[in-house]
């Protein structure tokens, strides 16, 4: 069997999502590939290079691939693809949005968000906000498959490995979509996805200036901030800090609940967190079932006391 990983890039560096992806495909067994495609590709190239497991990085240096645009990334996926049984991706939105389109190309199926690999050709989903879990078993000749990284330990890194990098010169002509704009989210803290600490308001924080009261305790805390839908449908925060099923995946050392009552689409994203804190003035409300530590009172006397104290 061979593997080829798709790298997540971010800010022209190798994703910490990759390694994760990479623990996914060793689990499956065989060798293990990682292109890494975009413009200015070489940095993130030599860092997937030193993951434990990599066989060969494959880079596709070109302006063609400098947005990671859908078209563009399929087309080279698809002329990659004959070389492999699998092809794996995180569940990012790089992931969500390219992987789809290969296997379209590529007339398969496509498994979702696997958090377990049974074999090379059986692996296990989450369906119904997590309240179940599929077994899905796939007859493809090409498996493409999301990995939720949260569910797989990531590689360990090894310096001076003699990983080859081997340049791909295939170009993507895409006439279909273009680069027009972006508009990024800039922040000096930790980014959501691969926080080790996440603290996280809900529509009990009454408003977004409110979650500077948030901020004060995850500086301290050297964490990420996040948020409920609610606190997001409310327009308190941007919906690049949520969390839960249609937001993101998260699984940290540590995961600070505060005024969430816990929905379903909220805990389906955070319930694998290896320690949860609850901080809410309503004593029934479900967030404490899934909590490992609960504090009821109000969050406007707590978190100043909180952060006074750290």
């Amino acid at each position: 069997m061979s593997i080829l990983v798709l790298a997540d890039l971010h800010d022209g560096r190798l994703a910490g999502v990759t390694a994760h992806v990479v623990a996914a495909a060793r689990a499956i067994g065989g060798t293990i590939d990682v292109l890494v495609a975009g413009e200015g590709a070489q940095p993130a190239a030599e860092q997937a290079a030193t993951l434990d497991g990599v066989s060969r990085v494959r880079m596709a240096d070109n302006a063609a691939y400098a947005h990671r645009l859908a078209e563009s990334m399929g087309q080279l996926l698809e002329a990659l693809a004959d070389d492999y049984t699998h092809v794996l991706a995180s569940t990012s939105t790089t992931g969500k949005n390219v992987l789809p389109r290969l296997a379209a190309l590529k007339g398969v199926g496509q498994i979702s968000d696997i958090i377990s690999v049974e074999s090379a050709d059986t692996f296990k989903r989450p369906i119904y906000a997590g309240n179940a879990v599929a077994k899905v078993h796939s007859a493809d000749a090409l498996k493409v498959i999301t990995v939720r990284p949260s569910a797989f330990d990531a590689v360990a890194s090894s310096v001076g490995t003699d990983v080859v990098i081997e340049a791909v010169d295939y170009v993507a002509d895409n006439t279909q979509s273009r680069f027009v704009s972006e508009a990024l989210a800039q922040s000096d803290r930790p980014e959501l996805g691969g926080a080790s600490v996440i603290v996280s308001g809900g529509r009990g924080m009454g408003n977004g200036e409110n979650f500077k009261l948030l901020g004060g305790v995850a500086d301290k805390l050297g964490a990420a901030v996040g948020a409920s839908r609610a606190a997001v449908d409310a327009g308190y925060v941007p919906n690049d800090m949520q969390v839960g099923q249609t937001g993101k995946i998260v699984a940290p050392e540590l995961y600070i609940a505060v005024g969430i009552s816990g929905a379903i689409q909220h805990l389906a994203g955070m319930k694998d967190s290896r320690v949860i804190v609850a901080i809410n003035k309503d004593a029934d409300a479900p967030i404490f079932q899934v909590a490992d530590y609960g504090l009821v009172g109000d969050l406007f006397e707590v978190l100043p006391e909180l952060e006074n104290k750290l």
